[in-house]
């Protein structure tokens, strides 16, 4: 070619394209150019991401503080002992060490501390609150020492929406207990191996006519010291439509509730299931709320086992009611079956066993035989008039007003 030397001109022809520096230069810039963007890329998207990051912080700080701005016009001010916001990159977690809470719109009003609050968002999905409690949790009255303890290897808490309109809450517990405490004593009052509540917004929004479907699922149960019926651990499902309620601004349930009976409103029991190890109920129904703040309504239910359920519900009680009705003595006189002991012993346990028989025939004759998972049930009606609880014919306390 020509320009080119005769020692270069006798090379093989691939070997002087390789050596041409005319040619290789072009390759060599593009590549570096290449590379050169491909860093400025990284550091414009590493930049973004650290402006998205402050700014989801900034949304999920403004989230925080306007769920507890929120929960202080309810009456509910919570303060912390200290408080931080970390996470960067993928994450906002916001942790509050020694919080407390003051309950100003509940009689009598209490405070409550906890040992801390863990608060996380995704960056992706600021309004999106997910909490961890750390427990124990310690209940007081105004001025008086702790009167209840609460404890659980795990509790998390899920909220989503923007205050002062929330759409959904989510609470699960597992390995949870409650107590009352009396100095040094402690007296077990509810306990689970797991729980789980969840609300959700069906119908309506936060701020006009909310319809909210509240579930709630709970296993390994217990609550000895309410009544023989909890005193063994209960598997249970319950699934509840409400409707009436005028918004979901902060005020007292008692006032959800009378605007639940104002405007028509009603508790519906889309379903119920408690299960002990040896009996089984299931049920749906509707509940109203009367001008009096009581629950009117009817609940069909099925059990199985009925036989071991009516013995627990107290006939002795009623019994020995009757016995002191009869013999003039007065409401408080710790007598009642005990008086047939006297006359006879064993009386009482031969009356308490016969009157608890009868009941059962009679809950039979009034039921209709039906199934619940292939085995024999007995479907009655579960009554509620006035806030007073009947089981068939059966009565089985009172409710209290819900205002």
């Amino acid at each position: 070619m020509p320009g080119e030397s005769p020692l270069n001109m006798m090379r093989p022809q691939a070997r002087r394209q390789r050596t041409n520096p005319a040619k290789a230069a072009p390759g060599h810039r593009r590549g570096l150019r290449t590379i050169l963007a491909l860093v400025a890329a990284a550091i414009v998207l590493a930049g973004a991401w650290c402006l998205l990051w402050y700014y989801a912080a900034g949304v999920t700080d403004r989230t925080l503080a306007a769920w507890v701005d929120r929960e202080a016009k309810a009456g509910r001010i919570y303060a912390c002992g200290a408080q931080t916001i970390r996470g960067f990159p993928f994450r906002i977690e916001a942790t509050c060490r020694t919080a407390s809470a003051k309950i100003s719109s509940s009689l009598p009003p209490f405070a409550v501390t906890v040992t801390a609050i863990n608060v996380i968002a995704a960056v992706y999905h600021p309004t999106r609150l997910v909490g961890e409690v750390i427990g124990p949790l310690a209940v007081a009255e105004p001025n008086h020492p702790t009167g209840f303890v609460a404890n659980w290897s795990r509790a998390r808490m899920v909220v989503s929406g923007l205050p002062p309109a929330p759409d959904s809450l989510d609470v699960a517990l597992d390995r949870a207990r409650l107590d009352r405490t009396d100095g040094a004593n402690a007296t077990l009052l509810v306990q689970a191996d797991s729980a789980q509540f969840q609300g959700r917004i069906v119908g309506g929004n936060a701020v006009n006519s909310p319809v909210i479907d509240a579930t709630l699922h709970f296993r390994g149960a217990s609550a000895p010291a309410a009544h023989p019926l909890l005193a063994e651990p209960l598997q249970g499902d319950i699934d509840a439509v409400f409707r009436g309620f005028k918004d979901l601004l902060p005020k007292p349930w008692s006032a959800r509730f009378r605007e639940m009976q104002e405007a028509g409103g009603n508790i519906e029991i889309k379903s119920l299931r408690i299960a002990r190890s040896d009996a089984l109920i299931v049920g749906t129904g509707t509940l109203t709320v009367n001008e009096h703040g009581k629950l009117d309504g009817l609940v069909s239910i099925a059990i199985v086992g009925i036989e071991r359920i009516v013995p627990l519900l107290g006939v002795d009680k009623m019994i020995a009611q009757g016995i002191d009705r009869l013999s003039g003595m007065s409401s408080q006189s710790p007598q009642g079956t005990n008086a047939l002991d006297r006359l006879l012993p064993g009386l009482s346990g031969v009356v308490r066993d016969t009157a608890n028989a009868g009941l059962i025939e009679n809950l039979k004759k009034m039921g209709q035989p039906t199934e619940i998972d292939n085995k024999p049930a007995i479907l009655l009606p579960l009554r509620i008039a006035d806030g007073s609880v009947y089981l068939g014919m059966l009565p089985l306390g009172e409710l209290p007003p819900l205002f």
